[in-house]
């Protein structure tokens, strides 16, 4: 069983470094697809990605070989593949529809979902505590659609067609995590982000449009710089985070994002109102939104066992 360093100083440092990155992410890509379709945006976050992991890897001499990988691996592959994929597209066409906020707040299902996943697939055990997170969740999700809920089950708005597609952006996110966990069998971390960001690249590459690059201007090109090296960071600061301290700790920290994101929003838009509107939260849904975080906080935590601290 992996052990931790011991070192939570700077496993919270890196948390925070995630988070940030993270909390202001689904702004960016708001701002972003006012300047560049869905498609082609997440093409070249793939793109990217796989350009500097692919690198770091030809340098160690530890590119990955499908040979070696069983029928099953390949097999958990294809979902992991499919999986970030979608979680990708989906979240991003959602923005298109909703608000980086409502975004984030939903997307919260996501590590509830692995946490499920792990009960059916590798039969961990859900305790009472974890069990009240969820109702406590359940609930602030409730408070936060307070005056949408009529919408949300009588029609089919685009606001309703937003959220279902960042419910289903959870869904395939946590089929990608318990993929990927089950791939760090046979292959590292870094070479199993490798294939799931070449192979997307490859698989977005026909509908995109990479040209539209050069027509971008100076807010353009920046904002989707900062996009395609924000999942290099945050996934880079979060798996450390994880070499350091214990990881229902990092889940816990990181539920704050929603609440991140939601700041970002109301700072941008009274800074440039023309360009992002504002939440325009209730006191209700604020409640919501502060229950959605205190339930994964609630059911990262309870589910937590203490780890030996590892002697470097």
């Amino acid at each position: 069983m992996h052990q931790t360093t011991g070192r939570w100083q700077l496993g919270l440092m890196l948390s925070l470094t995630t988070v940030a990155m993270w909390g202001i992410l689904p702004v960016v890509l708001k701002l972003l697809l006012g300047h560049m379709d869905a498609v082609t945006i997440t093409w070249y976050r793939f793109l990217v990605a796989t350009i500097v992991i692919g690198v770091y890897l030809i340098a160690r001499k530890r590119l990955p070989r499908l040979s070696r990988i069983s029928r099953v691996g390949l097999f958990l592959l294809a979902i992991a593949i499919g999986g970030l994929a979608g979680n990708y597209l989906l979240y991003l066409l959602s923005l298109e529809l909703i608000s980086p906020g409502t975004a984030q707040v939903v997307i919260q299902l996501a590590p509830i979902l692995l946490i499920f996943g792990g009960l059916i697939v590798f039969r961990e055990k859900f305790n009472r505590k974890q069990w009240f997170g969820m109702i406590v969740l359940m609930t602030g999700l409730a408070l936060f659609f307070n005056r949408r809920l009529i919408e949300l089950f009588s029609s089919v708005s685009e606001y309703t067609i937003g959220v279902m597609m960042v419910i289903a952006a959870s869904f395939t996110w946590a089929a990608y995590a318990l993929a990927q966990k089950q791939l760090l069998n046979q292959l590292g971390s870094d070479q199993i982000m490798f294939i799931l960001y070449m192979t997307s690249a490859l698989l977005f590459w026909p509908q995109s449009q990479p040209a539209a690059i050069f027509h971008l201007n100076s807010l353009g090109f920046g904002l989707l710089a900062f996009a395609s090296l924000n999942t290099l960071v945050a996934y880079g600061a979060f798996a450390e985070a994880l070499n350091h301290w214990q990881a229902s700790r990092i889940s816990a920290i990181l539920a704050i994002t929603p609440l991140l994101t939601l700041t970002f929003v109301e700072m941008i838009s009274r800074m440039y109102p023309d360009i992002l509107a504002s939440e325009e939260m209730g006191a209700i849904a604020l409640t919501g939104a502060l229950l959605v975080v205190l339930g994964t906080v609630l059911t990262a935590l309870a589910g937590s066992n203490k780890q030996p601290r590892r002697v470097e």
